[in-house]
């Protein structure tokens, strides 16, 4: 079915914002993706512009929006399991079809990196620019474990938010801060925590959001945000960037801190006050449809956005424009943004037909739940653990660190096939 006739049969009751703040926001990490590689002087590697330009580093508080997508990420959850509700289906419908549209076109992008990783490794290439895009373009797939992990707890937070309601991410806050006192306190092992807590008090307010709650105050998240933000950052121990930037002590989102968490209550304020504009905006049918497409080719867009970079590096590998910051720089970005976006849509032409959903089978009668949620939180880990360990240590056993234990790409690639297999398989308790 094409965006065109997609656009037509939109239901007047649908929230078009939800789905402009979804594409927005992943449209602008990648570009911010895309902008911040800056390669090294020697060709050999890359670094983050925000450590070559530390200035530009206040501009994340506009332009890191992840909180954004996992904010409609809780407002599509609360609407997908209040209908699944209605019509009688049960926690492995949502799960199930939730985590297969993620799955599918991310199994097919580590699919082709994998025999990339095993091709280099045995013509003995994994070295230098390599060896570094076989670990870096698996990072950004941490927020899609992430979100996994939200997807399997969502129905349990959903009851959560109808018996509590705002005191949910309250408590998550809180429960932030004093992970963060103990990582600033020389106890960093719990740090790790704030992965799930940090997003999953910002999943929360997207369930506010489809309560129409959020949509009367955003003036007043936006002030208490920006403010909280503020004082954190000036008077506290937080760095100002909201993205990791080489050669600092602290980072904002690895893993996610207090002042990622106020920064999201400011974004989210922020998105609330431009609603009503969007939203007219949006009712133009030429703009409707171009967000309809968008919305089909975004997460392919993402998973092999930094494929086209690595593509890029590796035809000038050191950078076009001069050194990081000069005028030439600048005015070359235009060429480099547009450069890495015209190979991306040529990676998504051919690989946007994983992308589309198939239809789930509904759950049978006495079809056991608990599979599922194993299989769903063994996908978590193992998509988290491909995105930390990366692939370019596939062939030599590299390992890495992940929830206090050790894993390496091959137990993380094998976690992610058993956990999708028993989230499909389908095990029925027959009743005496």
């Amino acid at each position: 079915m094409t965006s065109a006739t997609l656009a037509a049969r939109t239901p007047v009751t649908r929230d078009r914002y939800a789905d402009l703040l979804r594409v927005g926001s992943l449209g602008v990490v990648i570009g911010g993706h895309w902008l911040m590689a800056v390669p090294e002087k020697d060709g050999t590697g890359i670094t983050n512009v925000l450590a070559v330009v530390p200035v530009l580093q206040p501009l994340t508080w506009l332009l890191q929006v992840m909180p954004i997508f996992f904010l409609v990420g809780g407002f599509a959850h609360a609407r997908a399991i209040a209908s699944i509700e209605r019509r009688g289906n049960r926690y492995t419908d949502f799960v199930r079809s939730r985590v297969s549209r993620l799955l599918r076109p991310a199994a097919v992008f580590l699919g082709v990196w994998v025999l990339i990783a095993i091709g280099a490794g045995l013509a003995g290439q994994d070295v230098g620019m390599v060896r570094l895009a076989l670990r870096t373009v698996v990072q950004p797939l941490w927020f899609l474990g992430v979100y996994l992990g939200l997807v399997a707890l969502a129905p349990l937070m959903v009851r959560l938010h109808r018996r509590w309601g705002v005191r949910v991410p309250l408590v998550l806050l809180g429960a932030a801060a004093v992970v963060d006192l103990l990582r600033l306190h020389d106890h960093p092992g719990p740090a790790v925590l704030n992965l799930f807590i940090v997003w999953a008090g910002v999943h929360q307010l997207g369930f506010l959001y489809a309560d129409s709650l959020l949509q009367r105050h955003g003036r007043a998240l936006a002030a208490i945000g920006l403010g909280s933000l503020l004082l954190l950052t000036t008077f506290g121990p937080y760095p100002v960037s909201m993205v990791g930037v080489p050669g600092q002590p602290l980072s904002n989102m690895s893993p996610p801190t207090v002042a990622l968490a106020a920064h999201a209550v400011w974004l989210t304020g922020l998105a609330m006050l431009l609603r009503g504009p969007a939203t007219r905006w949006l009712a133009r049918a030429r703009v409707w449809r171009a967000v309809v497409a968008a919305n089909g080719l975004a997460m392919t867009a993402f998973l092999w956005h930094l494929s086209a970079a690595f593509v890029l590096l590796a035809l000038f590998r050191t950078g076009i424009g001069g050194s990081a910051g000069t005028t030439g720089w600048w005015l070359t970005r235009p060429i480099w943004l547009g450069a890495a976006a015209l190979l991306t849509l040529g990676l998504v032409a051919v690989f946007r037909r994983f992308d589309n959903p198939r239809p789930i089978r509904p759950s049978a009668p006495g079809e056991r739940q608990v599979t599922a949620a194993i299989g769903a939180a063994l996908c978590t880990l193992g998509v988290i653990g491909v995105s930390i360990v990366g692939l370019g240590g596939l062939m030599d056993g590299r390992t890495s660190t992940l929830v206090g234990l050790p894993v390496t790409a091959p137990l993380a690639l094998a976690m992610i096939a058993v956990g999708a297999g028993l989230v499909s398989l389908r095990v029925v308790v027959r009743q005496r």
